[in-house]
């Protein structure tokens, strides 16, 4: 039975019997009944983890303790890869450059994993696709990470020769031209002498007296020395390792033989007219990995930027050949 309430009335001087309204009383049961739903709501949520086994306890743990490592490799994997990038750009614009070797392609570096069931082992797991792409990241990365290593360890080779190299480019002109006039013909279409049609001229001609000497313009070896009445004439050809081979045609005679070793500057024959030539001259080619190159490009060494410039304007113009 509800306990009933009173209230003292001054005006009449008597207790008075209190009156709840209806509206009151919704309000205290609807205040009520909110309490009782919120204290189930989070007493049923803490009751629930608290009625969770051991292993399943053990197994959130191992999968937060997971998804936390996994973020941390994910970043690990982010900044070794953009420092590898850093270092494959610098060995492909710097280290390769300086030491004139070929560019690794970039498909080559960045060449992915055939076959379309190369992860497939990693099917079947609550997480195999995070999984599958953490692996493939870390394969991809790995390959990459090979392939700047063999990148590096040829650069050391190369710097171990980088010496070697630079005495055996072909850096200085054939024949003595201190004031630049003894260069007839350059690299290019010219006109032939003998056909009088326009044809590619492989090399430079350096026009010359009969018997002018003719100089080995790096280091190397003789990998030919021919003596011919026909085409190039007597010929001298001269291996200088590292790609660079030196062609000199039309000699009067050479004073070389084959598979002897020559260093830059030594005489190896004399400027004649033997073979398909219309006036004494040399004829001198460049070739770098097998392909013929522009000669004007390797006389750094003996020409001041001045007379560089100038020898280039000379190259360009298309003019007659003497061969």
């Amino acid at each position: 039975m509800a306990k009933v309430k009173y209230y003292y009335d001054a005006d009449t001087l008597s207790y008075r019997k209190i009156e709840r309204s209806k509206k009151s009383i919704y309000a205290r049961v609807s205040i009520v009944l909110v309490a009782i739903i919120l204290v189930a709501f989070f007493g049923f949520i803490g009751f629930s983890q608290f009625l969770m086994s051991p292993n399943e306890r053990a197994q959130k743990r191992e999968l937060d303790n997971l998804k936390l490592h996994y973020d941390l490799l994910s970043k690990r994997i982010e900044e070794s890869s953009k420092v590898l990038n850093e270092l494959q750009e610098r060995d492909n614009a710097i280290y390769r450059v300086y030491f004139e070797a070929n560019p690794i392609p970039e498909e080559k570096r960045k060449a992915g994993f055939g076959g379309v069931n190369r992860y497939n082992y990693l099917d079947g797991f609550e997480n195999s696709t995070v999984i599958k792409k953490i692996t493939k990241d870390l394969d991809v990365l790995s390959k990459q990470m090979v392939v700047q290593s063999k990148s590096l360890d040829e650069i050391v080779e190369l710097a171990k020769n980088k010496e070697e190299m630079l005495a055996s480019i072909p850096a200085i002109q054939p024949v003595a031209n201190k004031n630049l006039k003894r260069m007839a013909s350059g690299y290019g279409y010219r006109i032939h002498p003998i056909y009088k049609t326009r044809k590619f001229h492989w090399g430079m001609d350096f026009s010359a007296p009969k018997g002018t000497p003719v100089y080995a313009t790096g280091n190397g070896v003789v990998e030919k020395a021919k003596r011919s009445r026909r085409g190039y004439g007597n010929q001298v050809k001269i291996n200088h390792g590292f790609g660079y081979t030196t062609f000199y045609a039309h000699l009067d005679k050479f004073v070389v033989r084959r598979n002897q070793k020559v260093k830059r500057g030594d005489l190896i024959g004399y400027v004649g007219t033997s073979g398909t030539s219309t006036a004494p001259h040399l004829h001198y080619e460049v070739t770098k990995n097998n392909r013929k190159v522009n000669p004007v490009y390797y006389y750094f060494n003996d020409l001041t930027p001045e007379e560089y410039d100038r020898m280039l304007v000379l190259a360009s113009q298309e003019n007659q050949s003497l061969d």
